[in-house]
């Protein structure tokens, strides 16, 4: 408890402050004053031991606990007719993501392991689909830190512009957090821009993410059985040690408990007046959670990862978000 007090300490001050702000500057709403205020923090900030335990837990376990409680404010219906929409929009994604990203892989002649994470990055979850996939195909670190590096740069841009584009196109709620949940790469950013826009916008777009989420199950178990042939095929039939996928590791486990708390609202076991507060508190705990991972990113490191990766995952990454709102208009949903 020790440990991680003054770095949860440090992120609900800047949780607190982003709240006030965001009475006063209603344009790109407290998570994104949060998260800037955190990078601008650790910036200057020359040790961050004492704060790193903290930071780490509000960045993964908060944020978590956070979408967690804001199942207590929606029903299993809102879930299915969001959900139902996702999925179409979501196939097209994906297939845009990983389509263009080896196509425009190729033509700069980047690795294939560095060109699949920074569009699993892009297409799913960003730094957890990146993390989760480089285990299974044998990606270097520094893969891992461009792709991370590649992904995050726009989805710091696409938190602050996304709203503003939203504005001026005239979207509802729904199409603005479906728009969101399928275009922007991190969870974090996703809740970010979502909640910037509106709350009801928030709350369909970390739905539509959380769906979103699950598709990294059978990517990555398609790229683990890629790059075991591919090791067969370089070894010329020697015995290789086949890799196992753990399904228990890459499970996203919260959105069961998401779920479970929905589920509970719409048969009525939570009171109105509970459920109320449990979705504020929701709100706050993901304030507080892009606080710490502002906190975490060191703009430093990530301007280090060179310009093609950065390049390819630009390029990627504008294609979804096209390619998300233009499914859209086809569905008849702007």
């Amino acid at each position: 408890m020790k440990k991680i007090l003054p770095g949860v300490l440090l992120s609900l001050a800047i949780a607190i402050i982003a709240t006030i702000l965001n009475q006063y500057v209603h344009i790109i709403g407290a998570s994104v004053f949060a998260l800037l205020m955190g990078m601008a923090i650790n910036f200057f900030m020359k040790d961050t031991t004492t704060y790193k335990a903290g930071i780490t837990f509000s960045s993964k376990k908060l944020l978590k606990v956070a979408i967690v409680l804001l199942g207590t404010s929606l029903s299993v219906s809102q879930i299915i007719h969001v959900g139902k929409y996702s999925l179409v929009v979501m196939v097209f994604t994906l297939a845009a993501a990983f389509g263009f990203g080896y196509l425009f892989g190729k033509l700069f002649k980047m690795d294939w392991k560095l060109s699949s994470l920074i569009s699993a990055g892009t297409g799913i979850c960003g730094g957890t689909a990146v993390a989760t996939l480089s285990q299974v195909i044998d990606a270097d670190d520094s893969d891992v830190a461009y792709a991370i590096s590649a992904t995050f740069i726009f989805d710091v841009v696409m938190v602050i512009l996304f709203p503003i584009m939203g504005a001026a196109l005239g979207l509802s709620d729904m199409a603005f957090g479906l728009w969101a949940g399928t275009a922007v790469n991190d969870t974090s950013s996703v809740v970010a821009a979502g909640y910037a826009y509106s709350d009801a916008a928030g709350d369909f777009a970390t739905i539509v993410k959380l769906t979103r989420t699950l598709s990294i199950i059978p990517v990555v178990l398609a790229f683990s059985y890629l790059n075991e042939k591919l090791k067969m095929k370089q070894n010329a039939g020697a015995a290789v040690e086949q890799k196992k996928v753990n399904l228990k590791k890459i499970f996203p486990w919260f959105i069961l408990l998401f779920l479970g708390a929905a589920l509970l609202n719409s048969v009525g076991i939570i009171p109105a007046a509970l459920s109320s507060t449990l979705s504020t508190l929701s709100k706050f705990f993901m304030v507080m959670a892009l606080a710490a991972i502002g906190l975490k990113t060191d703009i430093r490191d990530v301007t280090k990862s060179g310009f093609l990766p950065m390049l390819h995952g630009f390029i990627i990454s504008a294609i979804v978000v096209i390619v998300a709102l233009l499914v859209q208009v086809l569905l008849g949903q702007v």
